[in-house]
């Protein structure tokens, strides 16, 4: 459904916060219905390209052709030369999908891009503010006559994607035919190339499992499997980068390459491209040889022909996880006595529990990254008051901290670096059109996070530097016990983090608060910062001991402030009086709370004590760290930020209340 009023009211409002006020400064926003149509300067003039691929679906009777903002390996990161919807609309957000036809062009996006889809496309475009495929699919059957054809290319497509649109359109009788050529690609003349960069391997140190012996227990996993699949196919990269202990460049913020891999009892198939492999990691994969644990190089763009050359063969069966295995390889295994499904592959549910080297250098990682993080806090206090610092100043100068660490290997994802009403968008980092000046008169939140060699991080905190109005504070008390809560419950292994996920809004819900985004998601060893299938949402798996998740529950009042409070923590076994195999979790994130936030009488003695214990965990682990790197000053700022808070003196009976509903509601979600 088109909502032109709701835009318009969003360019208004971001307007009046960036200080380009109509008449004053360029207008930000596209105007299409002027005359002539006004145009920002950040808009990208796609004519060119649109013709282009005009002309193409023309000689190949396509009558719309589907352009989604992923790779072949479906990943929430793409590389600049997968950017094909950025390319062809000139909108350089990571969520949206893009169709054209010979008459008309538009773009589908959620919420947090209508501002900078308005600001980035030319008018060519219109924008649809909807992100559901449904959306796309009944417009295509308003738009595109029946028996016509609809095209779009099938590594792009998810399996669970292809169905959806297929229900829709077969059903209308249009003809939805995957295209083998990406029509995209044949007209992006500049596309970026593959980068040159070798694969690396990681280090020993920080290694318990080699490469073999991580084969060995998948095909043990494969081999008890009732099913008795033959082969495992393996379509997300980290799964590959997991499997053989490899990292990339590939992606930016995910130390990732492009691979497949097909794993049968007897044989490796690793699908790259071969010319970025050295000889050193040749050896290291025993390429030389054909035997069970001898890695076959093969071309990455093989990986479709020699996929088929194995199913043509009698008695054989693919396992293959289906959220991330694109549908150019699913559609030459559905013959159902050629396949196997499962939500997720062996590799990543046996990547979700890290083992014991991998959760110490995780949590060796955190320690490191804390320092980062209280240098930030620490530096933005003092300067803040002068007014010259910005949103992207501050951005700028967490990630320098952290470079200067240890093994730092970049950040993990786009800064969010937000004050005042930008942070009241959830999702917002700072740009030349949008930066904002730093005040004491405002609130801030700074969402960051680093690669590692040794382990992944992400943060949240949010502080306020002057005098925070009593709703702020108490908006930031709750959903640092909706935080405290979850990360302080105990609860059986194998509960779904989704059975505990209102622990985390629960103290919001009590006064009409609330947030519209997901509670948490997995983290991993120098790995995506989120790293599926952990966390908190209906389609993760339940936690056992050794997964690791944040925990990042928020507010967010709309063009006044942001609050959001996160941390990684850890499943660990907790000890009980009667029973056994029940878990808590273990903070690893490091960082203390604002204390002039935090209004103690609405906590808990429970939550005031578990507060005390985080504060004296961060003097004893980021203290001693904070001496080796000879940062006195900031100890001293960490020192007086973890003073240990009285007891709690008003909520003890509404923590009775809060453990049973804490039990009434993981035996409503275990039934």
């Amino acid at each position: 459904m088109k909502m032109p009023s709701r835009v318009w009211l969003l360019a208004l409002n971001m307007a009046a916060l960036t200080g380009t006020i109509f008449g004053a400064y360029e207008r930000t926003e596209r105007n299409c219905s002027a005359t002539p149509p006004y145009l920002p300067s950040t808009a990208v003039n796609t004519s060119v390209q649109l013709q282009e691929l005009r002309e193409r679906m023309l000689t190949m009777n396509v009558s719309a052709y589907i352009i989604p903002g992923t790779d072949a390996h479906l990943s929430e990161y793409i590389a600049p030369r997968d950017a094909r919807m950025a390319f062809m609309t000139g909108f350089t957000g990571s969520a949206g999908t893009a169709v054209v036809t010979q008459t008309k062009a538009v773009l589908w996006t959620d919420s947090r891009y209508w501002l900078q889809a308005e600001r980035q496309m030319d008018c060519n475009w219109e924008l649809e503010m909807d992100a559901s495929s449904s959306s796309v699919a009944e417009w295509l059957i308003s738009e595109v006559p029946p028996g016509r054809i609809i095209g779009f290319d099938p590594f792009l497509f998810s399996i669970d994607m292809q169905e959806d649109y297929a229900v829709i359109l077969d059903l209308s009788e249009h003809r939805f035919m995957p295209i083998p050529v990406n029509l995209v690609d044949q007209v992006w003349r500049d596309r970026p190339p593959v980068p040159p960069d070798s694969l690396n391997r990681l280090p020993d140190r920080v290694i318990q499992r080699s490469w073999q012996i991580k084969v060995e227990e998948i095909r043990v996993m494969m081999r008890d499997n009732p099913y008795k699949p033959t082969a495992l196919l393996l379509s997300a990269l980290d799964e590959t980068a997991w499997l053989f202990n490899l990292r990339g460049n590939d992606i930016p913020y995910n130390p990732f390459f492009y691979s497949y891999t097909l794993l049968t009892m007897n044989e490796i198939w690793l699908f790259v491209h071969t010319h970025r492999v050295s000889e050193d990691l040749k050896v290291y994969l025993n390429a030389s040889c054909t035997g069970p644990l001898c890695v076959q190089l093969k071309s990455y763009d093989s990986v479709r022909e020699h996929l088929e050359t194995y199913v043509d063969q009698p008695g054989v069966k693919v396992w293959i996880g289906t959220e991330c295995t694109n549908y150019a390889l699913f559609e030459i295994i559905t013959s159902q006595e050629k396949v196997m499904t499962s939500s997720y592959s062996p590799v990543l549910m046996t990547k979700a529990v890290k083992d014991v080297t991998e959760q110490k250098i995780l949590k060796d990682a955190h320690v490191r990254d804390a320092v980062a993080v209280i240098q930030l806090l620490m530096w933005l206090e003092k300067v803040v008051s002068d007014g010259t610092e910005t949103e992207l100043s501050a951005a700028e100068y967490v990630n320098k901290c952290r470079s200067k660490q240890n093994d730092n290997r970049g950040p993990s994802f786009e800064t969010i670096s937000a004050s005042g009403p930008n942070a009241a968008l959830a999702h917002y980092s700072p740009t030349a059109e949008t930066n904002r000046r730093l005040t004491v008169n405002e609130m801030y939140l700074v969402d960051s996070g680093g690669q590692y060699l040794d382990g992944t991080t992400d943060i949240t905190r949010t502080v306020h530097w002057g005098t925070p109005t009593a709703m702020q504070k108490e908006a930031f008390t709750r959903v640092l016990m909706g935080n405290i809560e979850i990360s302080r419950t105990i609860f059986p292994s194998g509960t779904s983090g989704v059975s505990m996920e209102m622990l985390g809004r629960r103290a919001l819900w009590e006064v009409g608060l609330n947030y519209g985004h997901g509670t948490g998601h997995g983290i991993g060893n120098y790995f995506g910062v989120h790293e599926w299938p952990v966390g908190f949402q209906t389609n993760n798996i339940p936690f056992t001991t050794g997964m690791f998740t944040s925990i990042e529950p928020g507010y967010y009042k709309e063009n006044d402030f942001g609050i959001r409070i996160e941390d990684v923590v850890m499943t660990t076994p907790a000890h009980t009086q009667f029973g056994h195999n029940f878990l808590t979790f273990d903070t690893v994130s490091l960082v203390p709370y604002d204390r002039k936030l935090i209004d103690t009488s609405l906590l808990s003695s429970e939550q005031v004590q578990w507060l005390n214990r985080y504060y004296k965990k961060i003097r004893d682990l980021v203290g001693p760290e904070l001496d080796k790197q000879g940062l006195h000053e900031e100890k001293n700022w960490m020192l007086r930020n973890t003073e240990p808070f009285g007891s709690g003196s008003s909520a003890v009976c509404s923590s009775s209340l809060t453990l049973v509903t804490l039990v009434i509601a993981l035996l409503h979600n275990m039934v």
